[in-house]
């Protein structure tokens, strides 16, 4: 790095860096020497599955095939049971055929409103194609359920499509489920982000008292059954949410105008989300939110969202570490991803932890997209986020960073719950565009370990890097290159 602030054009060899209390920016010079700090260790009493990858130390992607043989999506009998034959009311199809062991309950061609849908064990939801099921936004249609709030179990309105403690559910097809969120239903309970265009300023949003009071429940240790939200209370369902499920199956169906997170499987195994399409504009319109699941395929799907693409979470605070259960065994890959926060995020309710998380051959691009590889997390959530490896990721333009890892999320909580990022491996990344490149910010107590990237490129980087903290970052044929500098008079 010179005095006016350039970014080396090329890394050569390797650089490990271990800041403290200072930013560095522009950091990629090929001369800088090695500094390695510590072996990583798996810590923690685990079962031979969940330590497959580590068996690969030369090649952890070499555990991807036995994750995915161990992820097995439901098969159905093959019966079909049309709503039209029972006067379009879901709910009575899905009950027949339960009842009759399972098969597929089948959405014509057609447009059709409806409440809630609850799934039972063996049941397939399948929409043809030309199918629109438009989901009721009247609250009051929506009974409480046990489900999960930002990380925070509760009682609250149901998720417009909901199995609780099944095996073997899926919804399939070319349709379409429209929540029918709006500025006007569900998005307005949400605090409005940026400036406001009124002179005065703007009373708080429906959410805040509620959220505010199930997070203050939860670290008091209230019990779930007495955290009653629902009717008279203003925190919005999730779109899809199995709970407490196995073999899920997603695949095929556009879903659109979600009033929260769109694709929310929670505490589940084997779940499959394959050939989605997810439209959410809306405020944490996250696209699919895996929650302290096991053995999970995201595949050939895309994601325009009004929050991160895919988040991968495991509860919040004191109530992520009552239920203590991660995300694992992870395989992210072939996706498109647009608008968003971030495009493959970890975190932040991760007081569970995360581990053993593959991606690889996406795409990203969007002038809204923000950042691409994200984890983040503070010392109230905790948690441990270990074993991940992505690589053949393309970005387009994204705002913020290709790579951000944030252990001082949401700093104004804080808390003795030192969160752990290790053994982190991304390979040939590349860019076109953003404002750093590199974005970490570790903590002098808990220092980020063990990130290397390999032959990655980051090309029209407007403000070097951002590395505070305690971090141990490795790079090998490192590529960062500054955007052209702006002429005079122009804008």
């Amino acid at each position: 790095m010179d005095a006016t602030g350039e970014i080396a054009a090329e890394s050569r060899g390797t650089l490990s860096v271990i800041t403290r209390r200072e930013i560095l920016r522009d950091v990629l010079v090929a001369s800088a020497g090695i500094i390695v700090t510590s072996q990583w260790s798996p810590g923690f009493g685990r079962d031979e599955d969940r330590l497959k990858p580590l068996l690969h130390p030369d090649d952890p992607w070499a555990a991807v095939p036995d994750i995915l043989g161990r992820i097995v999506p439901p098969v159905f009998p093959k019966r079909d049971f049309l709503i039209t034959r029972y006067g379009g009311d879901i709910a009575k199809a899905i009950n027949a055929c339960h009842r009759a062991g399972g098969g597929r309950v089948v959405v014509p061609k057609g447009d059709y409103l409806t409440g809630p849908v609850r799934l039972l064990s063996r049941v397939e939801l399948h929409l043809d194609a030309g199918a629109t099921l438009r989901f009721s936004n009247d609250p009051e249609k929506y009974p409480l359920v046990y489900t999960r709030w930002e990380g925070v179990e509760l009682m609250n309105y149901s998720p417009l499509v909901y199995a609780f403690e099944c095996e073997d559910v899926a919804v399939t097809g070319d349709g379409t489920l429209d929540g029918q969120a709006d500025e006007k239903h569900w998005w307005n309970w949400k605090p409005a982000s940026g400036p406001s265009d009124r002179s005065q300023p703007e009373p708080p949003a429906p959410q805040v008292a509620d959220r505010m009071q199930l997070m203050e429940q939860a670290e008091h240790g209230l019990p779930v059954e007495q955290r009653i939200y629902g009717k008279g209370h203003f925190l919005r369902p999730t779109f899809i949410e199995p709970y407490r499920c196995r073999n899920v199956l997603i695949e095929g169906v556009t879903v659109k105008n979600a009033p929260f997170w769109n694709i929310h499987p929670t505490l589940c195994t084997n779940v499959t989300v394959r050939g989605v399409k997810v439209i959410a504009n809306g405020p944490n319109t996250d696209g699919c939110d895996p929650e302290s699941c096991r053995g999970v395929l995201i595949e050939d799907c895309v994601f325009d969202t009004g929050d991160d693409c895919i988040a991968l979470k495991s509860g919040r605070n004191a109530d992520g570490r009552r239920v203590n259960v991660p995300v694992e065994d992870v395989i992210i890959r072939r996706l498109q991803m647009k608008a968003g926060h971030g495009g493959i995020t970890i975190g932040s309710e991760i007081s569970g932890g995360a581990r053993n998380i593959f991606a690889e051959k996406c795409t990203l691009d969007s002038p809204t997209l923000e950042r691409g590889l994200r984890m983040k997390s503070n010392t109230m959530r905790g948690g441990v986020i270990e074993n991940v490896f992505v690589r053949d990721i393309e970005i387009g333009n994204v705002l913020f960073a290709p790579i951000e890892i944030d252990l001082r999320y949401e700093a104004r909580e804080s808390g003795p719950f030192l969160p752990v990022v290790r053994n982190i491996v991304v390979e040939r990344m590349r860019s076109a565009h953003s404002r750093y490149g590199l974005y970490i910010r570790g903590l002098e107590q808990a220092p980020v370990r063990g990130v290397t990237l390999r032959d990655c490129t980051f090309r029209g980087v407007t403000n070097g890097q951002v590395i505070e903290g305690a971090v141990d970052v490795t790079l090998r044929g490192m590529i960062v290159e500054a955007a052209p500098a702006r002429k005079e008079g122009t804008r």
